[in-house]
């Protein structure tokens, strides 16, 4: 797994990414409390036609940095080094989540590195609601992490989730979520509590998809129409999920991505 040494705030990042395949770039940004890994099964459709990386930022999988705060800007550093490491001088990009923000930040910020932009559970700025739903993250996950995999699971997945699973399943499923949390889930959710992107929406000028899940409980639909409505041409789209789409119902999440980032790659062949 490459590595690539980026100065954020307070001191460095070793940031490590997964990169596979050839052709164009696309570039994978995961989400709170995950890892890279959560885009394997997109790397596997994707590969045959993109060059695909996929980084860990500040807190997550293999990335080491001084342990204490971080910033959106340096999430957003350590996203365009790896992707700079790796040989792409502009790219695709695909975010989930806190992956989202970083993403629509690289975009607002340095639109010329990007080529089009897949904004999944996004949001524009984090308002009194998220505020709190994010200080609750910070108090479970700092007295009992446990308990926050059981809360996450109940907020994260929607109803097509709930009607097919069992007791035994979605215990396990929790046991799962505790055991393979980020050890910087705190640090990045303290990232989740600062974002407002408002600034930068009407400087994104890739094509977006801004794609939103049905049952959200943690991004209101509020959140998506911001997103729609301060990036120019942006799309919208929905899966049947809660916000956790990439494993509620990973055919049509990881399908709606594939389609678009396949309809940008006509779009270039035929320019």
């Amino acid at each position: 797994m490459p590595h690539v040494t980026v100065p954020i705030t307070g001191g460095e990042a070793s940031v490590h990414y997964d990169v596979a395949g050839h052709g164009p770039g696309v570039v994978l940004v995961h989400g709170t409390g995950a890892s890279g890994e959560q885009w394997q099964p997109l790397t596997e459709l994707l590969r045959d036609r993109f060059t695909v990386v996929v980084p860990d930022y500040s807190g997550s999988g293999r990335t080491r940095d001084h342990g204490g705060p971080v910033t959106l800007a340096d999430l957003a550093a350590e996203v365009t080094a790896a992707a700079g490491h790796a040989g792409l001088e502009s790219f695709h990009l695909v975010g989930h989540s806190l992956g989202a923000a970083v993403a629509t930040h690289i975009a607002g910020t340095r639109p010329a590195l990007v080529r089009s932009l897949v904004l999944h559970a996004g949001w524009a700025h984090t308002d009194a609601r998220m505020d709190a739903e994010f200080r609750l993250w910070l108090h479970l996950l700092r007295t009992d992490p446990a308990l926050f995999a059981r809360s996450i699971a109940l907020s994260a997945l929607g109803p097509r989730f709930w009607a097919q699973t069992t007791a035994e399943a979605s215990e396990a499923l929790v046991t799962g979520l505790a055991a393979t949390l980020a050890p910087g889930t705190d640090r990045q959710t303290e990232v989740d509590r600062t974002v407002d992107l408002r600034p930068l929406l009407g400087r994104v000028t890739a094509p977006t998809l801004v794609l939103a899940s049905a049952h959200d409980r943690i991004i209101a639909p509020a959140q998506q129409r911001a997103l729609v409505a301060g990036i120019a041409g942006a799309r919208y789209a929905e899966v049947d999920a809660g916000h956790g789409a990439h494993a509620e119902n990973p055919g049509e999440f990881f399908g709606t991505i594939t389609a678009f980032l396949d309809d940008q790659l006509s779009a270039a062949d035929a320019a």
